[in-house]
């Protein structure tokens, strides 16, 4: 008797047209992690190709941004540091801040501008956020060098800095901030791939979350009354933390940070729930 040809094939992945809620299908990442490497070779190629300086351009932005901070917050607005000097305490913030950014900026809205790749072939959609995720550390890792010259500069010139043991969970602090703007970046595309002008709301949204982070202010320069609607943003316990352990300054809270691991559990999962109801069906209205 003749068998058939699917008794003679193991296929590593079914597509199937419908799924329901809770069927993620996160197993598929690791088949495809071959592919978020390409992705991830191709984002650096494509990031440094055809420019002058290179990853230089990163340290210049760098640099501007803290001149603007210093002569703004510092100068005209008069908010302190909590003497540590404030080259060092702007580039701490802007160091997570643009990776948190980054990975917001880089899955917000990739539903719509990979329509073309997705109506030619499957993959994990996934895929794409995670790996501009991972590229972005190239970007993360050239300001971090920055961050480190600037640092120790600053104990050269015996500056009151007073690092601490718990400078070593920066990894950690980094990768929780990687999973809010992936989560927070699925929500949006979820919701934008059909009403683009929504992407005008988040610009301004994003603007105001940047100055409800203490990114520019240390927490304790903030009036009471208002000190707890900072403290109620997720990601403010990232920032303390990270100044806390490497410069001595603001405040380190395992509560404070098992609220924010929380909050990006919370984001993540309903993310990802949202996600996989929406690219279902998502190529018939792009």
């Amino acid at each position: 008797m003749a068998k058939s040809i699917d008794e003679f094939t193991q296929w590593d992945s079914v597509i199937v047209p419908k799924r329901v809620w809770f069927d993620l299908d996160l197993k598929a990442l690791w088949s495809y992690r071959d592919l978020i490497k390409m992705f991830v070779r191709r984002n650096l190629v494509a990031l440094y190709k055809h420019t002058v300086l290179g990853p230089f351009w990163y340290v210049l932005q760098s640099l501007l941004t803290i001149l603007i901070y210093m002569f703004i917050f510092g100068g005209l607005a008069g908010l302190g540091t909590e003497g540590v000097p404030k080259p060092l305490f702007y580039m701490s913030g802007i160091l997570m801040w643009n990776y948190f950014n980054d990975c917001f900026s880089a899955t917000n809205n990739f539903l719509v501008t990979n329509a073309n790749l997705f109506g030619k072939v499957y993959f994990p959609r996934l895929v794409l956020p995670i790996s501009s995720a991972l590229s972005s550390l190239g970007r993360m890792s050239v300001q971090f060098m920055l961050f480190l010259v600037i640092y120790f500069w600053c104990i050269s010139i015996d500056a009151a800095i007073y690092p601490n043991w718990t400078l070593l969970l920066f990894p950690v602090y980094f990768v929780m901030l990687a999973l809010f703007g992936i989560s927070w970046g699925l929500l949006v595309t979820s919701f934008t791939y059909k009403y683009r002008d929504l992407q005008i709301l988040i610009t301004y949204f994003l603007q105001l979350l940047m100055y409800a982070t203490p990114i520019v202010y240390p927490l304790e320069v903030i009036p009471e009354k208002y000190r707890l609607f900072i403290s109620l943003n997720p990601l403010s316990p990232l920032f303390d933390a990270f100044k806390y352990g490497w410069l001595g300054t603001s405040n380190f809270s395992w509560l404070s940070l098992g609220y924010s691991f929380l909050c990006m559990m919370v984001f993540l999962i309903v993310s990802l729930l949202i996600f996989n109801r929406v690219e279902q069906n998502y190529m018939d209205t792009v």
